[in-house]
């Protein structure tokens, strides 16, 4: 059982973890030992979470997320095993828990008017730089 705060934990069924050696420095621990994990989250059929709360885990996820509905984390940082485990683990929490918090709803605003003003006034003076930009006639 994966505990995301006091309320949510996931249960068993609900991550798989597979392992396959590592890539990068670590001389025979490398070829001999499958130190890189993959956890994956089956979030689509989990009863531990919201529906508003999996769209915005999916959102987040990007391309972690998979066709069908699982989330896959992948960790290769370590020599251990052990350790990168408790790394994937981690990350699947944190990002849980940023899923769990709704985004701030954004409210409408309108400009100042001495924003406008100085917007307009910006315009006018790069207009009239530009305007000096042209052929200049030769004097006669």
């Amino acid at each position: 059982m994966l505990r995301i705060n006091d309320t949510i934990a996931l249960q068993d069924w609900e991550l798989t973890e597979s392992f396959s050696r590592s890539s990068g420095p670590g001389g025979q621990n490398v070829n001999k030992v499958s130190t890189a994990v993959e956890l994956r989250f089956e979030a689509e059929t989990s009863p531990s979470l919201a529906p508003p709360v999996k769209t915005r885990l999916k959102r987040l996820a990007g391309r972690r997320w998979t066709n069908e509905g699982a989330l896959i984390i992948q960790c290769e940082e370590t020599r251990s095993q052990a350790r990168n485990r408790d790394i994937a683990r981690e990350r699947l929490v944190e990002l849980i828990r940023s899923a769990l918090t709704p985004p701030k709803r954004r409210i409408a605003t309108r400009p100042t008017l001495g924003s406008k003003k100085r917007r307009l006034k910006a315009k006018k003076v790069r207009g009239e730089v530009k305007s000096m930009r042209g052929r200049v006639d030769p004097p006669e």
